[in-house]
């Protein structure tokens, strides 16, 4: 069975840790990985799959020196870097999964969740986009309903945890509640939410519900959908958790949606109210489903459903969705 290799750009960020942590637990046919982070963390030794790691510093000159000896590229080291990078490593011979907003939007780069478009990676011309966090978990929890009644409308309110703006937003929460005042964030987050997730746009949008607008219709491959969003700062660590309204082209159920949902792999339905039985972020932690309930039918429109949908940001939203795109590549490279 052949062999692939793998590297790992921004390997002890945060996602960078949560990528090694992925790879390690899925068991891919992999015999050498190649970490790379800033000056700064450079020479660093990182034990992972049974062996330790040397971190080598991100420069074109280490790049140039792995020439045909990367097959795929896991970046999560920032927009900028993606910018800069990316096409270097693409120009080594490696196909690009990035998890950065650099690429998402561009006509020529796939934006892919393996779930939802797997097909798309066909496509790629060297560099494949990780969606953003919040769109990842309403892309798996949507798309069984869209195949199901088609989506004339989506409404997202997002609650998203701090992991999601990183070590400095995670540090706001934690020192917040002894009292600190805040670093990243230009308010507490420590018992507040702040409706400001990325900076404002000209219309009145934050650029991260603009992000979920339009990937969502890049995923989709349909520009007519309607689709509006509110994206929210909440003080939990690990899991965003989104309240998803959804009006259909076609008459459901209650049922017919429960039933479009259960069946789809990726998904876990916890929907017994009575019994206080719905999805929480603390128990998505650590967990790569996308965790679905509150199933109710929307008596104000036609045909629709209210939706909470909740998942861990940090594996289903960026490291496991990009090793699973790694793997759909491995696959489609086995089977060729």
């Amino acid at each position: 069975m052949k062999r692939f290799n793998v590297a790992v750009v921004g390997a002890t960020g945060m996602v960078g840790r949560k990528f090694l942590e992925v790879l390690s637990e899925r068991n891919l046919p992999v015999d050498n990985y190649y970490l790379f982070a800033s000056s700064r963390s450079a020479g660093n030794v990182v034990d992972f799959v049974g062996k330790p790691h040397t971190v080598i510093e991100l420069n074109e000159e280490n790049v140039k020196a792995l020439q045909g000896k990367v097959d795929f590229a896991l970046f999560s080291a920032g927009g900028a870097i993606s910018k800069e990078y990316a096409p270097k490593f693409v120009e080594i011979g490696a196909t690009v999964v990035d998890n950065s907003s650099e690429w998402r939007m561009h006509p020529d780069v796939p934006l892919v969740v393996p779930e939802v478009n797997p097909e798309d990676v066909k496509w790629n011309k060297g560099i494949i986009a990780n969606p953003n966090c919040s769109t990842i978990q309403a892309m798996v929890a949507l798309k069984p309903l869209y195949d199901k009644y088609g989506i004339k409308r989506i409404v997202y309110s997002t609650y998203q945890a701090v992991s999601g703006a990183g070590v400095a937003g995670y540090n706001d929460l934690k020192d917040g509640v002894k009292g600190e005042a805040p670093k990243k964030f230009p308010y507490p987050i420590a018992y507040n939410m702040l409706p400001h997730i990325d900076v404002f746009l000209e219309n009145g949008y934050t650029k991260e519900e603009w992000k979920m607008i339009q990937e969502t219709r890049k995923i989709f491959h349909d520009d007519t959908l309607r689709v509006t969003a509110t994206t929210v700062r909440v003080p939990v660590f690990h899991g965003h958790s989104e309240s998803i309204n959804v009006e259909f082209k076609t008459p459901c159920t209650r049922e017919g949606v429960v039933d479009a949902l259960s069946s789809f792999k990726g998904i876990v339905v916890q929907d017994d109210p009575q019994n206080n039985v719905y999805p929480m972020p603390i128990y998505a932690e650590n967990h790569d489903e996308v965790f679905v309930g509150r199933i109710r039918i929307d008596e104000s429109v036609e045909s629709g459903v209210n939706l909470w949908v909740v998942a861990d940001n940090i594996r289903k939203g960026a490291a496991t969705n990009a090793v699973q795109i790694v793997e759909l590549l491995i696959k489609e490279q086995l089977e060729a």
